[in-house]
């Protein structure tokens, strides 16, 4: 596992304030909730990255921190604060698209999805540019090469692709290219990698690296590779079940994980060395929607140290040390 960056345990002041946040969605037996009641802070500068098996919430959040959910989800209960900027959950039809793009954006973990597959990645740049009113149109061209090069992709030939002449890996780093595009400075990476090989995927982590330093950028980080979060977090939110079960900085929280949840995610990574069966699977599986319960902790079904307080009593999400928070019914201390 690569070196986590250097940091400080003490979080920096948010950029991004989110408070009492329920995503919910509507299904054949009912209302459920995606994210529930979530208190989190997204340090300036930072890269926090939220971890977790698939069905804990972590895209859904990304979602909704650019006020995105649609049909049949919804933002139940909430504030989404930006620094500067306001509540972006009272944000109009018009404010919250000059929003996106300009000041934040995203890139999705399906990269086919972001392209019009009826027009060149350079035209749809331009559109970009356009529907946001920037005058220097042949700039963004400009830095969208100079992009497309550090990201070791052929620029002009990019640039005048439809999206079915690019591979997986390439269509991808395009979606990158879009995010940074505007010069937002807040970037949502959903899987940013998973369509990459090992090589490649080494090195567009050192180019969002390199990016996030040069532009100051606050960055989440949405992945469940315990690999990147080491290679680029300062930060990590572990999440399940539409909750917080850890809040830390990266390097304590890899180093001594607290929550039951977090050891099983890490004790579940495979070894260079040593024998295979070091690496433990997680026994069960994530919850669905409908099974979450309404009290008691959500990961006691599947939880070693299991105390019957789990079975009644919701552990809150409380601070354990400076900047780390944890959500369990155990003592626990760093």
């Amino acid at each position: 596992m690569a070196a986590v960056m250097e940091q400080s345990t003490m979080p920096a002041a948010p950029e991004v304030r989110i408070r009492n946040l329920s995503v919910a969605y509507q299904t054949s037996t009912g209302l459920f909730d995606a994210v529930h009641k979530l208190d989190l802070d997204i340090p300036k500068a930072s890269i926090t990255a939220v971890i977790g098996e698939s069905g804990s919430g972590k895209s859904t959040l990304a979602m909704a921190m650019l006020n995105s959910v649609t049909f049949p989800g919804s933002i139940r209960s909430g504030t989404i604060e930006y620094a500067g900027r306001g509540d972006i959950v009272t944000f109009d039809r018009e404010r919250l698209r000059r929003f996106r793009g300009e000041h934040a954006a995203m890139v999705f973990q399906a990269s086919q999805d972001t392209l019009n597959p009826l027009k060149r990645v350079g035209a749809q740049l331009l559109d970009l540019a356009r529907s946001h009113g920037v005058k220097d149109k042949r700039k963004v061209l400009r830095e969208a090469r100079e992009l497309a090069e550090r990201m070791a992709l052929p620029a002009d030939r990019t640039l005048t692709s439809y999206q079915h002449e690019l591979s997986g890996g390439m269509r991808q780093r395009v979606s990158i290219i879009f995010a940074l595009a505007l010069h937002p400075q807040i970037v949502l990476l959903d899987e940013p990698t998973t369509a990459l090989d090992v090589l490649s995927q080494s090195h567009v982590l050192e180019i969002i690296r390199e990016i996030h330093r040069e532009r100051g950028l606050t960055t989440l980080l949405i992945t469940h590779d315990m690999g990147v979060v080491a290679e680029l977090s300062d930060r990590v939110v572990v999440m399940y079940a539409g909750r917080i079960a850890e809040d830390a900085p990266s390097r304590e929280l890899l180093r001594r994980p607290l929550h039951p949840y977090s050891q099983a995610l890490i004790r579940a990574i495979p070894r260079l060395t040593g024998p295979l069966d070091d690496a433990q699977a997680l026994p069960g599986a994530p919850l669905e929607l409908r099974q979450i319960p309404k009290a008691g902790c959500v990961f006691r079904d599947r939880c070693p140290a299991r105390m019957p307080v789990c079975d009644t009593g919701t552990p809150e999400l409380r601070e354990v040390a400076p900047g780390r928070r944890v959500a369990c019914h155990l003592e626990v201390t760093p």
